[in-house]
């Protein structure tokens, strides 16, 4: 056998996700979302821009429709007070994102995302994701995250069970998009459906709940001209 050290950003997980695993009882909620619209918008801004405009990506678009979605339930941009009893309703909107390095696990934050366009949450996803990547990523970018997404659609796979990250009470995992054959309008049609998996702290989300909002979250990603005003 091989004795391997854990690097700091392995030992913290192990300590945050351990922590969060036994202290939440987590349910996960599966629903798939029509972006064969969105993509199609995306893809045409994409090959019309130039390098000196910020890449929209499906991350940075599904961090500015998680925003709509929190105010619309806002039980969900919250923690969980335990010893007084109290849900603690946040009014602001710190979406962590967590990106893939060679150190393992980080999560940046886009403070304030509510505020932001998709061409500024793109930019600064960009940003957050480069210092991730290159070891300069300070404490300050990594603080403060009020709800989390996870999106593995770049690696593959259908689905998966995200942790919450405590003491955040819900979580967005994002799969590789696939296309289906639907009936629209009495004609087969190939659309492009996205995987969602939210899992959540049962005790301060009901499971109704959790499938309404990723109904309403699906409803946002299908209409991009909603998204874009």
């Amino acid at each position: 056998v091989q004795r391997q050290p854990l690097n700091k950003v392995a030992r913290t997980a192990m300590k945050n996700l351990g922590a969060s695993w036994a202290v939440i009882p987590h349910v996960t909620q599966h629903d798939v979302a029509d972006i064969t619209d969105l993509e199609s918008a995306r893809r045409r801004y994409l090959a019309d821009s130039d390098a000196s405009n910020p890449k929209i990506t499906l991350t940075a678009i599904a961090v500015k429709a998680v925003t709509v979605v929190l105010k619309q339930f806002p039980h969900f941009n919250a923690s969980l007070d335990t010893e007084k009893e109290e849900l603690i309703l946040k009014e602001f909107y710190h979406i962590g994102i967590a990106v893939d390095t060679e150190r393992g696990l980080l999560v940046p934050v886009l403070h304030n995302a509510d505020r932001q366009s998709v061409f500024e949450l793109a930019a600064k996803l960009a940003e957050v994701a480069e210092k991730a990547r290159t070891e300069k990523i300070g404490l300050n970018d990594m603080e403060g995250a009020t709800f989390t997404i996870s999106n593995q659609g770049g690696i593959g796979g259908t689905s998966f069970t995200p942790i919450v990250n405590f003491p955040q009470v819900a979580i967005l995992g994002m799969s590789r998009a696939h296309t289906e054959v639907q009936i629209r309008d009495g004609r087969p049609e190939e659309r492009l459906m996205l995987p969602l998996s939210l899992s959540y702290d049962h005790r301060a989300i009901n499971g109704a709940d959790a499938a309404r909002f990723l109904v309403r979250l699906s409803a946002e990603l299908s209409d991009c001209f909603r998204l874009l005003i």
